[in-house]
């Protein structure tokens, strides 16, 4: 649980489990109300636990691009299940954003 605490950090193993790899503006972009702070911060936490790899493309245009790890990717069935468990247990008034619908 310690992995993925944060609120911006299941947000961005769903982005890239869907997308494959993102670039940080594509992912600042996808998850609207998240800081470049924060999006920096939870990136290199979840990289310092193993759940996605950091890949820093020295070239012309230099960018990095963001990647699930096979552990991070492993996670994403236990969170489609208990999301699967919010849909069913919460009521849906109380709900902002859902990420099983997107």
């Amino acid at each position: 649980m310690h992995m993925i605490q944060g609120k911006w950090k299941i947000m961005i193993m769903y982005e890239l489990a869907e997308n494959g790899e993102r670039r940080f503006g594509e992912l600042q972009h996808h998850i609207k109300d998240v800081s470049h702070k924060t999006l920096t911060n939870q990136l290199r936490e979840l990289e310092d636990d193993g759940l996605l790899t950091r890949h820093d493309f020295q070239t012309a245009e230099p960018h990095v691009e963001y990647q699930l790890t096979e552990n991070g990717k492993s996670l994403i069935p236990i969170l489609d299940a208990i999301c699967t468990w919010g849909d069913t247990h919460i009521d849906h008034d109380l709900i902002d954003r859902s990420l099983c619908d997107e």
